[in-house]
Formats: structure tokens, sequence, C-alpha cells
């Protein structure tokens, strides 16, 4: 792209919003009512492409011999919690501003804006320099409710802030009802909730989201073998799936969770900034040991050829779907300036802008135009269409001109669109014109889901 066509980051998350309520990927929740601070709705387009995201992911991480899948409750027993360390670790320091009464995360003044009006572009930091900041106090992230018609201290229970626990009390449940032998996995897909001080940046800290998770149980020994062979699987996953290797970088945890052993994260460049969209840990045998304690149970495993009995250790690898959902947006999204031709044959260029989303990953494989609205075009359009949506998610469209059916598509992130014209109507040929290169070539109708098949399987 040339250099003055370039994106500039600071415009970048504004464009991206605006088409995701454009095109119907992504709503304010609630938004007729002022909406939801921190929630989102996935529209039409949005909620195919996380479906898409979440069903790759879990090809990729169940369609193996040694990992499991699970789906459990998000109500949970509220000693898992305890046992877990939410209910003792799981805080951000909160403050207040004495002078406009906003909230901050204590130690993200830095880059948070000041929330006085009269103060445009000044930093939290500055407010808490000055002294107009209360004192900082813990604040626990877990949603909180109650089980029963009373609203009692005994009734508590708490909206999951993570899917992994519900992995770990199925320990024992997994291994022994697939016969599962370690080193294995149990991989879960679900919502988690936490009630975040301060939601920022889109969608990538919300209230609501959904996680994409796999706990890897395996022989102490073969701790270091196994971290670094699932860090090696997740990097090549997000870039198979397209991600820029470029806007890709692993962050190397220091200061460590009170559980883990190792951790890093796989962090991708958003238009804000690094940021993490999925961890590796080696948790070691921190939740099953707790988990034991806790509930009496043992949750451990006996190898029947060293007849040696352990508490395995566990290799976590946790990605946000929602997170990612964002991260396969921003690196998708691209302009650049193309030549077209206008109504009285001269030429122009203008700026085509265009989700160059991984084609599995795609809302919409395929779009349907007919050429014109005559001469029988419409109704073999509809019959391709038909034929189609058999297989694929079709989109089918036949307004204005074919120019602008096109530009609409490319804002969908759609691969490939399929044009019936006059030449159809004599030898039953199509035109197939692929997004990101924009090349065109012919092929008969018949032979359109073989095509798409061809091209889904070899990515």
């Amino acid at each position: 792209m040339p250099e003055n066509n370039k994106i500039k980051k600071k415009d970048i998350t504004d464009k991206i919003v605006s088409l995701c309520k454009r095109r119907g990927f992504i709503f304010q929740s609630s938004e007729i009512y002022g909406g939801l601070n921190g929630c989102y709705d996935y529209g039409p387009l949005g909620v195919e492409l996380l479906r898409n995201v979440k069903e790759v992911w879990w090809k990729e991480m169940t369609f193996r011999e040694n990992v499991e899948g699970i789906d459990a409750s998000i109500l949970m027993h509220p000693r898992v919690w305890e046992a877990s360390g939410h209910v003792e670790h799981f805080s951000d320091p909160m403050v207040d501003c004495k002078e406009c009464k906003a909230r901050f995360r204590a130690d993200q003044l830095e880059e948070s804006d000041c929330g006085n009006k009269g103060y445009k572009g000044r930093k939290a930091v500055k407010c808490f320099e000055e002294g107009k900041f209360t004192e900082a106090r813990n604040f626990n992230l877990m949603f909180k409710t109650f089980i029963g018609p009373l609203e009692e201290s005994s009734s508590i229970v708490y909206l999951r802030p993570e899917t992994a626990q519900g992995i770990y009390v199925n320990f024992n449940n997994v291994k022994e009802s697939s016969r599962q032998k370690l080193p294995f996995g149990i991989a879960q897909l679900g919502k988690a909730f936490r009630n975040e001080i301060n939601t920022k940046n889109f969608l990538y800290r919300t209230r609501e989201f959904e996680q994409m998770e796999m706990q890897f149980f395996i022989n102490p020994a073969e701790d270091l073998k196994w971290f670094e062979y699932w860090k090696e699987e997740r990097m090549k996953w997000f870039i198979r799936m397209g991600m820029k290797k470029e806007k890709l970088r692993w962050h190397v945890h220091e200061k460590l969770a009170h559980y883990a052993k190792a951790a890093v994260d796989i962090e991708f460049e958003f238009p804000f900034g690094w940021g993490e969209i999925e961890g590796i840990h080696n948790r070691t045998d921190y939740d099953l040991m707790r988990h034991t304690e806790f509930s009496g149970k043992k949750l451990e495993y006996f190898d029947d050829v060293t007849k040696d009995r352990y508490i395995p250790y566990v290799i976590e690898t946790s990605a946000g779907a929602s997170r990612s959902f964002y991260a396969f947006l921003c690196n998708a999204y691209d302009e650049e300036e193309v030549e077209k031709e206008n109504s009285d044959g001269t030429k122009s260029s203008e700026i085509r802008t265009v989700l160059r989303l991984h084609p599995l990953l795609a809302p919409v494989k395929a779009a349907v135009f007919p050429l014109v609205n005559r001469d029988g075009m419409q109704e073999i359009a509809v019959k391709i269409t038909e034929d189609l949506r058999k297989k694929f998610k079709v989109f089918y469209d036949d307004s204005g001109a074919v120019g602008r059916r096109y530009r609409r598509q490319d804002e969908c992130g759609t691969p490939f669109c399929i044009t019936v014209d006059s030449e159809t109507l004599y030898d039953d040929s199509v035109t197939i014109r692929e997004r990101d290169s924009m090349k065109q070539e012919r092929i008969h109708k018949d032979r359109l889901n073989e095509y798409l098949n061809s091209k889904l399987n070899d990515n």
C-alpha cells in the first residue's frame, strides 16, 4: 500500500467501530436505552464471525487423540472459587477522584484519561499527583448473585470469571469416562464474567465475554517440554488463520501469578497498542491440589506402567474468543486506492475498504449477483444461491451497480463474489471474483460447490 494511503492508528478504531455498526458486526448492548457500558451485542455478521473463530479453534484443539471437550455450568459451588483463590486474590486496586467522581484502577492511572471534561487530554495520573484521589482499596471482580428465594450469605454464588475451574473439578470424570492416559487435555468454550472497574478499547476489555481454554494434564517431569510445545502450537494457529507475523509477539511474565511456574502471552498489536490475546501458563499442580484440599476428593493420576501415583501438572492455553474476534477484525481491516470506471467511460480512483479475513473465518463465504435484473439472470442467481446455501453461508444481492455490490461485500470480508451475466445464459458459466486480489475467472455454475470447497480446504 502506498505510504500516503496507510491508515493512521489513531483513526483505525473509529473506522472499525463504524464499520461494525454499519455492516452488522457489533451493536452497543441495550442501545435504545442509552447502552450498557462494557457490554456488546453481536449482529448478523458478528455472530457468524465469532462462531467461526470458535469453531476453527474447537477443531484445532479437540480433533486430536489426546484432547477431550466439556461444557461446564456457569454457576458452580461457591467453594470452587475459594479453592481457586479467586475469593482471596481476584481483585483490582480501585481509586475514586474526589473532584469529578470518576473511578479508576490504581495501576492504570498513567494510561487513563481524566474524567473531568474541563481537562481535555489530561491523564488521570496528574490528578493523582495533585492529591485528588481517595486511598486505593481492593475490588473483587466476580459478579455475585443468589440461588433460591432468599438473598442471604448461605445462598451466594458467583458468575464464573473463567472457564478453567469447571475443567479442574471434572478432571476425574473426564479421565475415567474417556479412558484417557496422561498426557491429555480438556478443552472448553464458554461465557465468563468480570466486573471490571473500567472497560475500554471497544471489545478488548468487556464485562461479559467468551473464553477458549484448554488445560493439558501432564507428568510433572515433562512440564518444560509441553509448555514449549503448546507455546508454538498456539502461535502457529494465529498465523495460519491470517494474523500478520509482525503484529504478533511474545510477552514473558517476570512477575508470576500465585499458581504459575511460567507464563507467556501472545500479544497482538491493536490500534491502541500491544495487548494479550492468549496466555500459555504452567500452572503446576496448584489447581488440582487446592480442589483436593477443599473438596476432600483426590484429583490424581495413577500410571499403570510405572505404578506411580501423583497430582498432574497443568499447561494452560487460555484465549478470549471475543478478544480474538477483535484482533482478527483489526488484522483484516485495510484500505487501498483502486481504479474505477465512471459511467462516461473515464477512469478515476477511489478508496476501497476491505476486511481481509481468512476464508474459514469470513462470516459469508460467497455473494451471488445477477448482473442486471432481466433476461432470467435473477432466477439463475437465486437458484445458485439456494444450492450453495446447503453447505455455505451465502448472500444474494441484486441491488445497485455490481461495483457497488463488490464494495459492500469487501467491507463484510466476503472472500468470493459470483456474478451471473449474459454469457451465463449461453454457456452456464459465471464469473468468480476473489476479494483480496480482485482477480476474476469464469467457471461452470455446476462447479461452484467444488470450487468453494477446494478454496476453503486449501486454507
